[in-house]
């Protein structure tokens, strides 16, 4: 492969990526306004917790998701499924910026807000993982973690422009405006990354060969491989849960725990999201030399025992403090998260790949990564401890932990040629 097709490959399996993840940050980041603007509470932790449930309904919706676009990129090639699921992240997020909101139409604005985000779900279910099985099939010899590691730089590009866009119309806006017609915008910008998404994986990826096959793949998967999927959902608990608490949910908390203002909360979850790309490419790299699961055990070791800490920095009004405590999650999380895409491709059937990956993960990140921001919420309010959410990463990479040790080292096993049935 050469080096023009190789920065094609990246940035085919990186677009869909960044539109997916800056429009699920934006909305993590919005949340408050978005709680104002379509849920008739007069109790703003009310409002933000049901802004919160909509965002787990979309979660909810990602293991099917995952098995319609694993299903369509292990029947019909990767190029079909990258296709299939920008396009149906672009066209509701655009239309979420259009949406009318509760004092206009009633309550069909939460009903719409719903349904779009579970379309957005389904996209999700199986945007990342569809794209991280293409990386790694197609990475040189010797770099499956590293090309692994670029499917979550991607989602940290979007996160990272999400962060971004918001800091900055958080910073240029009043807040007057920005509660009333502002949010909308960066809502409104994701359907430029959509269509660029959409174009770069229709017209340029050349079409894959379609494997002949007896049963169709989510049949296969289940049938013969449910506990593989069961373990790969293990292994994805710990980034699900650390990640949406240390990165989404920690916007709102840094500013009801700590009184930290929106802007300077978003300026705090940007720098760490930049710090975020160098740590996930840097790990990536050093798990094509000393394995996956040394890095994963030393992270979910550490979110163990070092969620605690970390909370207690960020439970600090200090903005040096919060920073500091927020860089800590970035560690563990880009650590792990640079070295789970190679170990679930390399560990899976060739001819269920995708189906047998977005399955377990997105079975995972449905039930934990979506509603964590949610239980986070719930059990700050109903405990008053603001250290709660600490107990939720606790948990998490205790069940990791434990999976762990039902997968063998994958980075030295010989990888099937299957380049021949996706997209080349």
């Amino acid at each position: 492969m050469n080096t023009a097709h190789r920065r094609r490959v990246i940035a085919v399996g990186m677009i869909g990526n960044v539109l997916e993840w800056y429009d699920f940050a934006i909305y993590g980041y919005f949340a408050a306004q978005i709680g104002r603007y379509f849920f008739p509470h007069e109790d703003p932790i009310a409002q933000l917790l049901s802004a919160f449930g909509v965002f787990a309904i979309g979660y909810l919706m990602r293991p099917i998701g995952g098995a319609i676009v694993g299903h369509i990129g292990d029947r019909f090639g990767r190029r079909a499924a990258l296709s299939f699921s920008v396009a149906a992240m672009a066209i509701p997020t655009f239309l979420i910026g259009l949406l009318p909101g509760y004092h206009i139409i009633g309550l069909s604005a939460p009903i719409a807000l719903t349904v779009l985000r579970m379309v957005q779900g389904l996209s999700v279910g199986g945007e990342y993982t569809s794209s991280m099985v293409f990386l790694v099939e197609h990475a040189p010899e010797g770099r499956r973690g590293l090309m692994g590691a670029l499917a979550g730089t991607g989602a940290t590009i979007g996160i990272l422009l999400g962060s971004a866009v918001g800091a900055a119309f958080a910073a240029s806006m009043s807040t007057a405006a920005l509660d009333a017609w502002a949010w909308r915008i960066p809502f409104l910008l994701g359907l430029l990354v959509g269509i660029m998404g959409f174009v770069l994986r229709r017209y340029v990826l050349e079409a894959g060969v379609a494997v002949r096959r007896m049963r169709a793949p989510i049949v296969e998967t289940l049938h013969d491989h449910w506990r593989l999927v069961a373990g790969f959902a293990g292994l994805s608990v710990f980034c699900a849960g650390t990640f949406y608490v240390g990165f989404v949910y920690i916007v709102s908390w840094l500013q009801t725990a700590d009184g930290i203002a929106p802007a300077r909360a978003l300026e705090i979850n940007s720098f760490s999201m930049m710090v975020l790309l160098p740590v996930t490419i840097a790990a990536g790299w050093v798990s094509d030399r000393i394995g996956r699961k040394p890095l994963m055990f030393l992270t979910s070791a550490g979110g163990l025992v070092g969620a605690l800490p970390l909370f207690w920095l960020l439970n600090h009004p200090s903005d040096l403090l919060a920073q500091l405590g927020q860089l800590g999650f970035v560690f563990l999380v880009g650590i792990y998260y640079a070295a789970l895409p190679a170990l679930l491709v390399e560990a899976a059937p060739a001819t269920v790949r995708c189906t047998a990956v977005a399955l377990g993960y997105n079975l995972c990140y449905g039930l934990f990564g979506g509603l964590s921001a949610l239980a986070a919420t719930w059990l700050v309010g109903r405990t008053g401890d603001e250290m709660a959410p600490a107990f939720l990463i606790m948990a998490a990479a205790a069940v990791t932990l434990a999976t762990l040790f039902w997968f063998r080292e994958t980075y030295r096993t010989p990888f099937g040629d299957v380049r021949s049935t996706v997209a080349a």
